[in-house]
């Protein structure tokens, strides 16, 4: 029998009927491609690895940044896409063109922590304002070390670490800090992989970076996080669980994502039951790799729209500071 999209109102129309027929268990020998986000990969890895456990069914977790799996997603190479940051305008165009529709899930919220090496006892807290005046493109070749970020601070050697192009991360710090989407100077150690600017900044008097709260929680005892002074005459305020949740940890705290092709939901059942295990079950994996789970109210909203698989982002194609999940899935008509 022939299914065409053209035949039902929604995709979920499709699925209801496509999944009344039988033998659409899931299946041992299916295999779900995941691929994108380092930062979003500790808990996609964790859910894959309990739900092959209970499904004998394959899947895949890649690590190609938020940006290069999305060229992979959006060629209708992966089923799932990890995203740390919304999908861009140039990626729905691409996605568009080759006829890939999506289904956009907020799974976690993580906080972007700036680390400093523990021997720096001079920048515990800093300023939105000098974290920009470090990495503005306008430091490039010229702030080099950290009186010119602050003059009471010592005449030491600035050496900076940070995700690459490809990264959610590099997307959303630069539009939180610097207030540009990908403008940052160019003159630092980059890397996907988190673990390289761990050692990078345990190495270097002088180093900093920026990642995903989970991997500063797993490397707390080699690095200094920094506390945040959002605005001028405002106490700084440190990454936690609990400046997440009650949104003092500004303007570094985000949601991160999961995207799912929406075709793959309507046509894949092991698709479709794998999402379905990671919404329903991604709680204490979620806090086990040190993430913060969505809030109950979130998480029933995140599910329900999931359910009703409603296409689409909630998002104008650009990185959004400080956009609370609810009112996000309520702009997806």
């Amino acid at each position: 029998m022939q299914y065409q999209f053209t035949k039902y109102s929604t995709i979920a129309s499709l699925v209801t009927s496509l999944f009344a027929l039988p033998n659409f268990a899931v299946a041992a020998d299916k295999i779900i491609k995941i691929d994108g986000s380092s930062t979003v990969y500790p808990i996609t890895e964790a859910v894959a690895e309990e739900f092959q456990k209970s499904t004998k069914t394959k899947v895949t977790v890649g690590i190609s940044g938020t940006g290069g799996g999305f060229k992979k997603f959006c060629r209708g190479e992966t089923d799932v896409q990890n995203a740390s940051r919304p999908i861009l305008q140039k990626e729905i165009d691409a996605c568009k063109e080759a006829g890939v529709q999506f289904i956009e899930l907020p799974v976690a919220y993580d906080a972007l922590t700036v680390v400093i090496n523990p021997s720096n006892d001079f920048a515990k807290k800093m300023t939105t304002a000098e974290l920009k005046k470090l990495w503005e493109p306008a430091a490039q070749g010229k702030v080099k070390t950290w009186n010119q970020v602050n003059p009471a601070w010592p005449n030491t050697p600035v050496k900076l670490f940070g995700p690459g192009a490809d990264s959610g991360t590099f997307d959303y710090f630069t539009e939180a800090i610097v207030g540009k989407a990908k403008s940052s100077r160019g003159d630092f150690t980059a890397s996907e992989d988190d673990n390289v600017l761990v050692k990078g900044v345990v190495g270097d008097k002088g180093g900093l970076a920026y990642f995903g709260y989970a991997y500063y929680e797993e490397n707390q005892d080699k690095l200094t996080a920094v506390s945040i002074v959002d605005k001028p005459g405002k106490p700084g305020v440190l990454p936690s669980k609990a400046t997440i949740e009650d949104g003092t940890y500004q303007p570094l705290a985000r949601p991160i994502f999961i995207y799912v092709n929406a075709t793959a939901a309507a046509f894949k059942p092991e698709v479709k039951a794998f999402v379905n295990y990671y919404l329903e079950n991604s709680k204490p994996l979620i806090e086990e790799v040190k993430y913060v789970a969505l809030p109950a109210k979130e998480q029933k909203a995140v599910i329900t729209h999931w359910k009703a698989l409603k296409p689409g982002t909630g998002f104008g194609g650009k990185p959004e500071v400080g956009v609370k999940i609810e009112e996000l899935l309520t702009r997806i008509k």
